[in-house]
């Protein structure tokens, strides 16, 4: 016998593949976990790393590589001269998304 065969008698033929329910696609939740896998990581909607590498905290006074979370992952968004740069960057709010205009 190979080294994964099974042993005893094969499953009966509805516990081989568990049953799944087909997604309606006019439901309004059918696209929920795509959705939820776009959501931005806790680190927030901007983020900045260090140019050489290493923890934010050392070397304050080095530039900085600037993030944005384009709604699939973090795109570069620019580079800061120093650490305070890069931190003000991050705490303001990102541009809102211009609103879609209504079909009539």
């Amino acid at each position: 016998m190979g080294k994964h065969s099974r042993t005893g008698p094969p499953p009966p033929p509805g516990d081989r593949e568990p049953h799944r329910e087909r997604i309606d696609p006019e439901a309004a939740d059918a696209l929920e976990p795509f959705n939820r896998r776009r959501r931005p990581p806790l680190d927030g909607p901007r983020i900045h790393r260090a140019l050489h590498g290493g923890a934010s905290h050392l070397h304050p006074d080095q530039p900085r590589f600037l993030f944005a979370w384009d709604g699939y992952g973090y795109a570069p968004a620019g580079t800061a001269p120093d650490l305070a740069a890069a931190r003000a960057w991050a705490s303001e709010a990102p541009p809102a998304s211009q609103p879609e205009p209504e079909k009539s």
